[in-house]
């Protein structure tokens, strides 16, 4: 891997005022840079200029014949032309003082063609020029800028927030959007790759390591250059906001389709994986535990020992969860009848003699707000707890859709992580939006509340 400068200046490529599409096609309605344009054209608060050498008219908008003939400077320019004229499309954007680029375009090092992916990387870095790809989407920032070259129709795009999504693979990127959005997790930027010719890992960790908008930072890796993966890991684990990690390339199959997908080099993931656990870097399994992960930590950045209390209105639900928290290696310290009477004096009259207070708490179906309020009010303030999981089941007849809210604010005041089950249906929103509003996050399974758990655990370093 060829040396880089200590940091880029990405604010023109992330923060564009001005953007250039090169590549549309006047014949080809629907062709990637067409779509791209369209969209920031229409939904995005930037200028958007479109390139094409033979100059003309695309959806009532002049096509310029070269990035040197737009009428104002160019933040931004997204490149989707064919591969062998990408060099000097690169040498006209520096030409014209662009600030940076992404360059959709493939056909690079994924088949082979690494002679022409190192031009363009030491064509931009001897002239100090950022780039993202090239094969790849590029950046998403919500209400700045997207040059996906996906209809807008098409993609689900989550609501603006904290974490920041950087993927070699831009499918996968788009898949977790969906996926984030689903469970109501925000994006502060969502960076598609590629094949990584410049702009790398790495160099994106400092950027939102230091990024006001982003407090959790999330990467889907397929592999790193020979020494990268040792880097990474430093600065990640020097970094004061959480960083998570889906790995591809696990096994030797997955190696192969790694190679054949970015060109990256898999490298050795056991020992990868023990390097982020040690650090304190947090690990996902799949892209499940990715969105779950990313909700728990944009919540809660204190690390925990994995001692659980959980409350739920049903014995069933409580059971699920304490055989899951054991095979994910969470504690669930039973209460002693001393802590059990304090809790049951606090109950309504009706639930006093049926509730079951061990831990887990099952407060059965009669409960209402105020015995979930108490519950909850006597684990917040118990040392051996540092988390309550929550199984709310809004089919309960005595529970408001307020709770949510209290329950926050009651844990947020005692400083002890609480984490929520609640079914994501329509009808049950205005009760999760009760949590999310004051900083608790929400899972729709059991398991995905449990998840969120292990995570605030493993931020912790071995």
């Amino acid at each position: 891997m060829e040396s880089r400068p200590s940091a880029w200046d990405f604010k023109r490529l992330f923060q564009p005022k001005t953007v250039a599409v090169i590549g549309v096609s006047l014949k080809r309605e629907r062709h990637p840079a067409n779509v791209i344009f369209n969209k920031i054209h229409l939904r995005y608060p930037v200028d958007v200029f479109a390139v094409n050498p033979g100059g003309g008219d695309l959806f009532g908008q002049k096509v310029y014949t070269g990035i040197q003939d737009l009428p104002q400077p160019v933040d931004l320019a997204i490149i989707a032309v064919r591969a062998e004229y990408t060099l000097d499309t690169l040498k006209d954007c520096i030409d014209a003082g662009v600030g940076g680029a992404t360059i959709i375009s493939g056909g690079f090092a994924e088949i082979g063609r690494l002679d022409l992916q190192n031009q363009l990387a030491d064509l931009a870095r001897q002239n100090g020029f950022p780039f993202i790809g090239p094969n790849c989407l590029g950046i998403y920032v919500p209400g700045r800028i997207d040059t996906f070259f996906i209809p807008s129709e098409r993609m689900v795009r989550p609501e603006p927030g904290k974490v920041a999504l950087v993927s070699q693979s831009g499918v996968i990127l788009v898949d977790q959007m969906t996926k984030f959005a689903e469970q109501g997790v925000g994006f502060s930027m969502g960076v598609s790759i590629g094949n990584k010719a410049l702009v790398r890992e790495l160099d994106l960790l400092e950027y939102l390591a230091a990024d006001p908008d982003t407090g959790v930072i999330a990467f889907y890796i397929e592999g790193f250059a020979r020494g990268e993966g040792r880097d990474f890991v430093q600065a990640a684990r020097q970094c004061t906001k959480p960083v998570i990690v889906l790995k591809a390339g696990k096994t030797s199959e997955g190696m192969r389709a790694v190679s054949s997908h970015t060109a990256s080099m898999a490298g050795d993931y056991a020992v990868f994986s023990a390097a982020l656990a040690q650090h304190g870097i947090v690990e996902a399994a799949n892209e499940i535990e990715l969105v779950s992960f990313c909700e728990a930590l944009s919540c809660y950045r204190e690390a925990i020992d994995g001692r659980v209390g959980i409350i739920s209105s049903s014995g069933g639900h409580g059971a699920l969860a304490v055989d899951i928290c054991s095979r994910r290696g969470l504690s669930i310290p039973a209460l002693n009848q001393q802590q059990q009477a304090r809790i049951r004096a606090d109950l309504s009259l009706s639930v006093q003699p049926i509730a079951s207070l061990t831990n887990p708490i099952d407060l059965t179906g009669s409960a209402t707000d105020g015995d979930f309020m108490a519950a909850a009010e006597h684990l917040s303030r118990l040392p051996e707890l540092d988390c309550i999981v929550l199984l709310l089941l809004p089919y309960s007849p005595e529970i408001t859709s307020d709770l949510g809210a209290r329950l926050s604010r009651l844990c947020r005041r005692n400083n002890k992580a609480l984490i929520a089950y609640v079914p994501h249906v329509e009808r049950y929103r205005m009760l999760i939006e009760g949590f999310e509003f004051n900083g608790v996050p929400v899972s729709p399974s059991i398991k995905g509340a449990v998840l969120m758990v292990e995570a605030i655990k493993r931020s912790k370093p071995c």
